[in-house]
Formats: structure tokens, sequence, C-alpha cells
């Protein structure tokens, strides 16, 4: 195998998103690359290193054990690179690097949760750094975060993986919703029973499965989301009724389509982490986003502490 130059990094980050991507469709919208510019990268690089890197055809895209060697030594190149960077802008009085950031879907209507505001300022004094956001859900999230695939993730987390740090940082309050056409929507809550709550057909967020069902005392879904914006769909279609954060409701609800159902019982408050890998919370890129981000949030706790008299 010859020697690597840079025009080879540039071909193993490709290859490294073709695997993240899980085969050529998802990888041509995260490139921004035709099929035939990723299938001629790949050729490029197999015939550099010399051996077969993946099988692909009809029966899908596939590593080969050789495939599956240089994935791995490639993420572990990358993060040594990136590593390398913060190191290099740490000593220089600068911050460096790539950030990985990974947050759940929902979120840019609160102004807690949204990072738009915690990205600007991030960004106005390092410049310098490259931001990689994605959204995903939380076990999705959290596993990224363990695997070391994100560096910083965002959202309602189970705090089970080993080897991660998590700061609680926002209490998310959510109430149970139904859209303008659905049976309830005209009611009065005092009119509204218990029984006709259960009875209604139900959405469930597919990870809060069984949480859903709980607070809600309710029997069986009728549906599934894995996604808020898929939740507020359901909703509105005026067939279902579902849990959906207030801060994404109240713009709907101020348009008059949809409407939230006895919140003296059907509320509750989601908890949100952030969540970084233990042995790199002390690595200044990170450090310094998540400074950024549970600063952010401070104002809105003290807030909530004045009004209960604390």
């Amino acid at each position: 195998m010859r020697r690597l130059d840079n025009i080879d990094l540039r071909l193993l980050r490709v290859f490294v998103t073709l695997v993240d991507s899980g085969g050529f469709a998802h990888a041509q919208i995260a490139l921004n690359l035709s099929q035939s510019t990723l299938s001629t990268h790949l050729t490029a690089l197999e015939r550099k290193l010399g051996e077969t890197l993946c099988d692909r055809g009809r029966r899908g895209f596939r590593l080969t054990e050789f495939g599956e060697a240089v994935y791995s030594s490639a993420r572990q190149l990358f993060a040594d690179i990136d590593n390398f960077e913060n190191r290099i802008g740490r000593n220089r009085g600068k911050l460096k690097g790539r950030l990985r950031i990974g947050v759940v879907d929902g979120t840019v209507s609160s102004p807690i949760l949204g990072l738009q505001s915690v990205l600007g300022r991030f960004r106005a004094y390092a410049p310098d750094v490259f931001v990689d956001l994605t959204l995903g859900v939380p076990a999705e999230l959290e596993r990224s975060v363990t695997e070391g695939t994100r560096d910083v993730v965002l959202g309602p987390m189970s705090q089970k993986s080993p080897g991660v740090t998590y700061y609680g940082f926002y209490r998310e309050p959510h109430a149970l919703y139904c859209g303008r056409d659905h049976e309830l929507f005209g009611r009065t809550d005092n009119e509204i029973t218990r029984s006709e709550i259960e009875e209604s057909s139900f959405s469930v967020r597919g990870y809060l499965h069984f949480d859903d069902l709980y607070r809600a005392n309710h029997p069986r879904p009728a549906g599934t989301v894995m996604h808020m914006e898929a939740q507020v769909m359901m909703v509105l279609s005026g067939q279902f009724i579902g849990f959906l954060p207030c801060h994404i409701a109240e713009d709907w609800v101020r348009k008059g389509q949809m409407r939230a159902l006895k919140t003296d019982i059907y509320n509750f408050a989601s908890q949100h982490f952030i969540a970084v890998q233990t042995s790199q919370r002390r690595q200044p890129l990170i450090q310094t986003f998540v400074d950024e981000i549970r600063r952010s949030a401070a104002p809105q706790g003290k807030r909530k502490a004045a009004k209960a008299g604390v």
C-alpha cells in the first residue's frame, strides 16, 4: 500500500460519511454529491489502498472485512486530527477544530432548548470552529456520544450509558393536545371525562411509548411517531390526541388549530440533559460549548426560582 497524502484524507472522509449514512442514497444528500461522483471517489480510495472496501449492488451496501478495519481506523484518525487541532488552538489562545453536536428535533421554538442563540454567541468568540449539527431521537443521540461519533448531545436522555457525563439543564413543559377537527376540541375541560380521553385514538412517541401511555392512563396507542413534527401532524389531523412540548403547540393553539386538554391532569415536564463522554468533558472545545449552554439556561432557572419564592 502506498503512502497516503492529503488527497486521501478527503477520500477517507467521503468513505466514512458513506458508511455513517448507510449507503449511497443518504450520503449523496449529506455530501451534496452525485452517486457517480461518490462511486468515483470510492473506487479511487480502493485503488490507493489496494483492496475492496465494500460490496455494492443489488444486495445493497455492505462493508468487507477490510472495509470495516479501514472505517474504524479512519474514524480514529479523524478524532486524533480534531484533538490535535484543539490542542494547537488552545496553545495559541484560540478554539479550533470540529465540534459535533446532536440535539432532539422540535427544539428550535424553545428559547432555552433551541441552540441558535448559543451557537451565535459561541461562534462569535470561536469563529475557527467547524460546527457539525445533527438531529436525532434520544436513544440514537445517547448512543452516538457513547460511541464517540458526537461530542455533545442534548435531549431527554436515559442517563444509563457508561462513560458518559450528564448535566441536567432544563425541564420542558408538555401538555396533551387535540386538533380543531377532533370531537373534544369544542368541549370545555369540565365537560371532558377521563374515559373520553382514554377512548380517544392516542399517538405516542415511539421512544417514550409506555411513558406516554402511563401519563395519560391510556390502554393502547392508535399511532406512533419518532419526531415532534410528525406528532404535530397526527394531532392536526383531528384523529389523534397526543403529548407535545408547550412551546411547539403554542403557535398552533394561537391559530386555533389545536388546544390543550385538561391541563390540570395531563401535564408533565421532560428533563433535558447535556451528555458528553466523561473522558472528553474537560476538552476545551467541548467544555466551552457546554458552559455556554448551561449559562444560557441559568437565567431561566433563576426566573423559575423567583416565581416560586426561593
